[in-house]
C-alpha cells in the first residue's frame, strides 16, 4: 500500500510539472500546431473560410490522400481526400461546421475547447475538452460509431451525470448531420 501511495504521489507531480509546463507554451504549442509563425498576425492572415497552410511534414501524410485544412469561426475542418478536388470546402460544409461547434456550446457546455474536425470519405472524427470536468471527449461517426471520453479522477455526481447525458443526446444530432455531409460528398464524388 506504501509503495502504491509513493506512486501516485510521484505521479500527481509529474501531471502538475506537465500541466505548468503546458499552461506556459500553450500559445506556442498551438501556433505550433497550425504552422503559425510567432510574426504570423493570425486574424489577417486567416478570414473565416480560408484555406491554412499546412505545414506538415510529408513523411506525415500518406501518400495516397490529399487533407486540406479550413479555419471557420475559430474552429479547424480538416477534409481528407483521394484527390485534391475531394478535399475543397462547400458553403453548406462551412455552415454545418459553424452550427456544431455553436450547438455544442449551447447544449452541452459553454466551456468547451474544441480539436480540428477530421472529415473522410468513409468516417468523421471530432474531439474536445469540456473544461469544467477536465473531460476530453470523441465523437466518431462512420466506420467507428461511437462516443469516447476520457479524464482523471472525475467527480461523478449530478452536474457530471447530467454533462454526459447532454454529450449523449448532443451526440445523436453531430451524427445526423455529419452523416448527411459524407452521403452528400459520396454523392458529388460518384458524379464527377
Amino acid at each position: 500500500m506504501e509503495n502504491y501511495n509513493q506512486i501516485k504521489e510521484q505521479l500527481d507531480k509529474v501531471r502538475k510539472v506537465l500541466s505548468d509546463a503546458q499552461t506556459l507554451n500553450e500559445n506556442n504549442t498551438i501556433k505550433s500546431l497550425y504552422g503559425i509563425k510567432e510574426s504570423d498576425d493570425i486574424t489577417q492572415k486567416y478570414e473565416v473560410g480560408k484555406t491554412i497552410e499546412d505545414e506538415i511534414e510529408d513523411s506525415e501524410i500518406p501518400k495516397d490522400e490529399y487533407r486540406q485544412s479550413y479555419r471557420i469561426s475559430g474552429g479547424i475542418l480538416v477534409i481528407h481526400g483521394e484527390k485534391k478536388s475531394d478535399t475543397e470546402l462547400t458553403t453548406e460544409e462551412k455552415t454545418i461546421f459553424q452550427e456544431t461547434m455553436d450547438e455544442f456550446v449551447s447544449e452541452v457546455s459553454d466551456l468547451a475547447n474544441f480539436a480540428p474536425l477530421n472529415l473522410y470519405s468513409n468516417n468523421v472524427e471530432w474531439a474536445g475538452k469540456i473544461v469544467d470536468f477536465d473531460l476530453e471527449f470523441k465523437f466518431t461517426i462512420g466506420e467507428s460509431n461511437g462516443i469516447y471520453i476520457s479524464g482523471q479522477l472525475i467527480q461523478v455526481d449530478e452536474n457530471f451525470l447530467e454533462t454526459i447525458g447532454k454529450l449523449q443526446n448532443y451526440y445523436q444530432k453531430f451524427k445526423s448531420k455529419w452523416a448527411k455531409v459524407m452521403a452528400s460528398r459520396k454523392k458529388t464524388n460518384v458524379s464527377k
